[in-house]
């Protein structure tokens, strides 16, 4: 709300006195505080919101809601533009690069990488902003997401609240498994699925058995130090030592599993160009997928789809680097408006209705609420479904049929049950290998998805692959990553 016109004449006297007094009295403010619930009269900024997901149809009529919504209460309207998963990374760095307008961008340890951008200058420090319009997410985060995703000390993107560790699950299509009694509990493992696989394939030719895209990396108990990178720290290390990921044995097992089912017709031809999932996944013509896990993620898969998925563990709970910045929102170092990004995310993380609003979409429109905090999707939900945990704070989301009421307890639980891995809250500084680090990535696009995806022969191409990344200097890279460690380490 703006000044009351009752103490309008009081207001003017006042900055009279203080040009009197001062000589140069600033422009008084009208922008209010971001806890105080009074409006302003001016003119709300609109902010240029950056997201990672397929884009939904409904996107522009939710924001429009949306701003509605925010204009009152922290002088600000909204303009999401999502980009597809698989083309987030390379056309935000062209956006950012070539200085587009942007406010706030969604960053994270997978996708447009935190740590690398945050150090190129990418994104604005918000240590401040953080202290001065961002209280409430001070309040609500568990400290280890802000303290493990400092980059050299300070804070450039501010966490989902959500679950913490990582656990990857295979994530089945419930009604395949029922129709052929398939026995999922006994799926663990990449190796362990081959029989499931087997029977799918020769029931229901027309259905992919084991779902992926390009970004399919098999499991290994290993952390790497810059995500789809071929350098890692194996999980029960005390040494810390760094290798090189393909020349390990853990590796080359998976590697060639891989291949065994892509050259039976488990796996997609395309799968090494594959970027997005989405219609498959409507369709329903799969059976098995890999997903990480949150506590009841099987009904909120569910509900998603629109059909009963269930899942099983074939992985530890560990608290990685890349889970604690697996989804952030940073505000642009060229934003216009720093502190209204920084207060939009305040609401954004502490606000049930805008937070719903902006992950379920317009309340009679895409969903209804049947329950305080409960909800069920409506037809129209097609049109506006949105990755819940890219959007913040996760832990205010409406409950979806099926969920019990004590979910975000279960959350907080399987938060603390996680073990940390040996390389939490180190963060490699690439400076003094930036050549050598450009001519790998160039090396890794040849060979990293192919032989991920069991396109290629691992005994054919993991030599030419090793061959290659020493030639353009990964041992260099290796040895600068052992010193920064052993120096943190020693610092530990």
């Amino acid at each position: 709300m703006g000044i009351k016109q009752k103490f309008l004449a009081l207001s003017l006297v006042v900055l009279t006195i203080c040009a009197l007094v001062l000589g140069a009295c600033s422009k008084v403010k009208k922008e209010s505080s971001p806890s105080s619930p009074e409006m302003t009269k001016e003119q709300p900024v609109e902010l240029i919101w950056y997201t990672i997901g397929t884009p939904q149809k409904d996107i522009n009529r939710v924001m429009e809601e949306v701003s509605k919504y925010t204009a009152p209460k922290i002088g600000v309207t909204v303009k999401m533009t999502q980009i597809d998963w698989g083309d987030y990374s390379e056309k935000m760095k062209v956006l950012t690069a070539s200085g587009t307008t942007m406010d706030i961008l969604f960053t994270s340890s997978w996708a447009f990488d935190y740590v690398q951008n945050a150090r190129k200058g990418a994104f604005y420090k918000i240590d401040d902003l953080l202290k001065t319009h961002g209280q409430g997410i001070v309040k609500t985060l568990n400290p280890a997401f802000l303290e493990g995703s400092k980059v050299d000390g300070h804070n450039y993107g501010v966490p989902a609240n959500k679950e913490l560790p990582a656990q990857e699950v295979w994530k089945f299509n419930k009604n395949l498994a029922d129709d052929y009694k398939l026995d999922i509990k006994s799926a663990t493992t990449l190796a362990s699925l081959e029989p499931l696989l087997k029977t799918i394939k020769e029931k229901k030719p027309d259905t992919v058995p084991l779902l992926m895209d390009k970004s399919f990396v098999p499991l290994v108990p290993y952390d790497y130090l810059i995500t789809n990178f071929p350098m890692a720290v194996k999980l029960d290390s005390t040494e810390l030592k760094v290798v090189n990921i393909f020349e390990t044995p853990e590796l080359k097992q998976e590697l060639m599993t891989m291949r065994n089912y892509y050259k039976a017709g488990y796996i997609s031809p395309e799968v090494a160009t594959t970027t997005a999932l989405d219609d498959k996944i409507k369709s329903g013509k799969w059976f098995v997928n890999r997903s990480t896990m949150m506590p009841f993620a099987d009904n909120l898969w569910t509900t998603a789809y629109g059909y009963p998925v269930v899942s099983t563990p074939t992985g530890q709970s560990v608290i990685y680097n890349w889970s604690v910045m697996g989804s952030m929102q940073a505000i642009s170092a060229n934003s216009k408006h720093p502190e209204k990004a920084m207060a939009f995310l305040n609401l954004l993380n502490t606000d049930p209705v805008l937070r719903n609003m902006v992950d379920s979409g317009i309340e009679g429109v895409h969903y209804k609420k049947v329950g305080d905090n409960k909800m069920e999707n409506l037809p129209d939900a097609k049109n506006y479904d949105m990755p819940t945990f890219s959007l913040g704070n996760v832990m205010l989301t409406y409950l979806n049929p099926g969920d019990p009421d004590n979910k975000w307890d279960e959350f907080k639980t399987f938060n603390a049950a996680g073990k940390p891995s040996p390389m939490l809250g180190f963060n490699f500084d690439t400076t003094n290998v930036a050549t050598e680090l450009a001519a790998v990535t160039n090396v890794k696009e040849e060979f990293w998805y192919p032989l991920m995806t069991g396109t290629v022969d691992p005994e054919e191409y993991l030599p030419k692959a090793i061959e290659k990344f020493k030639a353009v200097g990964l041992d260099k890279i290796i040895a600068e990553a052992q010193k920064q460690i052993n120096a943190w380490k020693a610092r530990k």
